[in-house]
């Protein structure tokens, strides 16, 4: 599991209360909803610090049930072209 927070989001000590209850809410969330196998990452936002704990549980499990019933919103796009770097490309 993995939390990302930043900069754009506050000083640090708002960006560290976001990780803390981040963190809170994947103990909480990821024993029962948690995809085994799978990498959890949450990206802070700036509405995350104000947004009520109860609601942080509720999407978190919401999304985590729509992963596993295949109701994503899109599909993986594993065609990418390769990043720069490239000769012969221009």
């Amino acid at each position: 599991m993995g939390v990302t927070v930043t900069k754009k989001i506050g000083n640090a000590v708002a960006r560290n209360r976001m990780k803390r209850r981040f963190r809170a809410l994947m103990r909480q969330i990821l024993p029962e909803y948690g995809i085994a196998g799978a990498d959890h990452i949450l990206i802070g936002r700036a509405q995350g610090i104000e947004r009520d704990f109860a609601k942080l549980q509720d999407d978190l499990t919401h999304a985590l049930e729509r992963i596993r019933s295949g109701k994503t919103d899109r599909k993986p796009d594993f065609k990418r072209k390769p990043r720069g770097g490239q000769k012969g490309t221009r």
